[in-house]
């Protein structure tokens, strides 16, 4: 048994996410911990919401609510749709939380103490008709380095690139709109990032089994242009960590929060103790998974997360780490992701565009989604959402490649066995394929282990396939007939392959899992590391029921209606809405 510490993206509390936030970072990550959990490690899945920034005042100034409401509310949202997807998170922790305020502080003060962090007097915008500096995303703009019109003023959501607000091309105030910005003096805290150059180049590079994708975009980031720069980690906000050396009140920085994202990557650590002070735990019980001097040495520690958050992943996160000068545990694997598109355009919420995650749930059970997302993980390259797709997948793997088995093997054992499984003895037929399903098991492992999403989804697929292949070539409905004794053998196989399936399908489709296994009066969802004795597990007389149908099809009617409804404000006949 290992242990594997397992963080996904913390998402902005601003807000519900769609579809392709979702995938980007914490439906992988729970794929992967349930497939862990079934395979007997010991597992912790941390995740939580963004909750400081600009993001946050934004969205609770928007809503005409208190931010720290605000957050509540949304937090709450959160972890329902969390829950309403079948997200297994060990905890959902909060950034807002005691523990964060305190441990983001700690981080400053070793940071400080170890000379890393420096006092910067810059110019910054601030806002004539607001009264107030404009820090990040306060801030829009043109992008300098692609063009796009609508950048942030912390990053480019085009191209990705880290931005600060006076780097963008006629700037306006995101309060206001207003465009009298001047320059003006103001005190802020920077991490110097660029003394670990080296260091980090080293430990990027050593890091061989990472995904092309996270090392490409963190070598770009360390070495490209100017290189690596110290980073501004205060801002000009009153909701967020009050920024402070340990418990220590900082000189010059009264007013003054830390930066959004110097806080959120530490909740990781803080959502871990977030969990043990709920379970009534001590710091010990967080602390092994987290420091090595604690025993955290034998965690094997993976995040997932799209690819615009890499470099604050791979760079300033493990800088707090390392120049803390403590012994705390460094990421040892990256599962970055590319972004999923809708229908040859942008999610958008200000245009209605694309489909939000409680608007996916109030039309089909969380399985169909989970199914078509992971299938088609944008791993390699962008990938498109569209409902063609979507309806053709749904229909074609779920409805009647896996639903189609399940159903026809119970429904007949059901009929002519009494709804019990039959006893016989194999024949040559059932061990060949005992062993063909043996080799093909070991392959989706493999890919599950190498983190290998798709390409897993397509062996879990031929998996199926493999089932329907085995009983339309045995045809029991034909011995049937003849010699009941004779169909006995293929159908007690097939009904113990439905429970197979149900397990190793289960970090993809956990709702028809349970629901199996419920039918099966078989609860045990051991892992078939041996699949001949798997295909024996439910005994001669065992009683079953046959299950409601599996999974219904999505008509053409359906598909289109969705379309229209999803295709956003800027088509004909549609209208901008302000939610998801």
């Amino acid at each position: 048994m290992t242990r594997f510490l397992i963080t996904s993206a913390i998402p902005y509390i601003n807000g519900i996410k769609h579809l392709g936030n979702l995938v980007g970072s914490q439906l992988p990550a729970d794929l992967y911990a349930r497939y862990l959990r079934q395979r007997g490690h010991d597992v912790m899945f941390i995740c939580a919401t963004d909750e400081h920034g600009t993001p946050a005042e934004l969205a609770a100034r928007k809503a005409k609510m208190d931010v720290a409401d605000y957050c509540d509310k949304m937090h709450a949202v959160q972890s329902e749709l969390a829950a309403g997807f079948r997200l297994s998170f060990d905890h959902f922790g909060r950034s807002s939380s005691e523990r964060n305020h305190r441990l983001t502080q700690h981080f400053a003060g070793r940071l400080a103490a170890n000379g890393h962090i420096r006092e910067v007097e810059e110019e910054q915008i601030y806002s004539v008709a607001d009264g107030r500096f404009l820090p990040d995303r306060y801030v829009r703009g043109e992008c300098p380095a692609c063009g796009y019109a609508q950048a942030r003023g912390d990053q480019c959501e085009n191209c990705t690139k880290q931005l600060n607000p006076v780097d963008l091309i006629n700037p306006r105030s995101e309060i206001s709109g207003s465009t009298a910005l001047e320059m003006r003096l103001t005190t802020h805290l920077h991490l110097c990032q660029s003394a670990f150059r080296d260091q980090l180049a080293e430990w990027i590079d050593s890091q061989h089994d990472w995904p092309k994708l996270t090392t490409s975009i963190a070598r770009k980031w360390l070495r490209d242009g100017d290189g690596l720069q110290d980073r501004g980690i205060t801002r000009d906000l009153d909701w967020g960590v009050p920024v402070k050396r340990g418990d220590e009140d900082w000189p010059g920085m009264e007013g003054k929060v830390f930066y959004v994202w110097f806080d959120a990557p530490i909740e990781y650590i803080a959502a871990t103790a977030e969990w043990a002070d709920k379970h009534g735990h001590g710091d010990s019980h967080w602390l092994r998974w987290w420091r090595n001097d604690k025993g955290a040495r034998d965690v094997r520690y993976v995040q997932f997360m799209g690819k615009d958050n890499v470099p604050f992943h791979t760079l300033s996160f493990p800088v707090t780490i390392m120049g803390s000068g403590e012994d705390w545990k460094l990421v040892d694997y990256i599962k970055s992701f590319n972004f999923l598109n809708y229908d040859g355009g942008q999610f958008s919420t200000s245009l209605g565009r694309g489909i939000f995650m409680d608007q996916a749930l109030a039309l089909l059970p969380s399985d169909y989604w989970r199914w078509w997302l992971l299938s088609h993980a944008p791993e390699y390259s962008d990938s498109e959402f569209t409902w063609d797709d979507f309806v053709t997948s749904v229909n074609k793997d779920l409805a009647d490649v896996l639903g189609n088995f399940v159903r026809r093997i119970t429904k007949f054992a059901a009929a002519h066995f009494d709804s019990t499984v039959p006893t016989g003895d194999w024949g040559p037929a059932e061990q060949a394929f005992a062993e063909r399903l043996q080799i093909r098991i070991t392959r989706f492992q493999d890919r599950m282990e190498a983190l290998e999403i798709r390409k897993a989804a397509q062996e879990l697929r031929a998996i199926w396939a493999a089932g329907n292949e085995f009983l339309q070539d045995a045809e029991p409905w034909k011995d049937i007939r003849q010699d009941k004794s004779k169909a006995a053998p293929t159908t007690a196989l097939c009904l113990n392959l439905v429970r197979l399936y149900a397990i190793i399908s289960q970090p993809f489709i956990p709702d028809f899992s349970a629901s199996i296994l419920q039918c099966l009066n078989n609860p045990h969802a051991d892992w078939p590391e041996n699949v001949a004795g798997a295909l024996k597990t439910l005994p001669g007389g065992h009683a079953f029921s046959v299950p409601d149908v599996a999974f219904t099809k999505i008509s053409a009617e359906q598909r289109d209606r969705w379309k229209a409804r999803f295709a956003g404000a800027d088509k004909p006949g549609n209208a901008a809405v302000d939610t998801p």
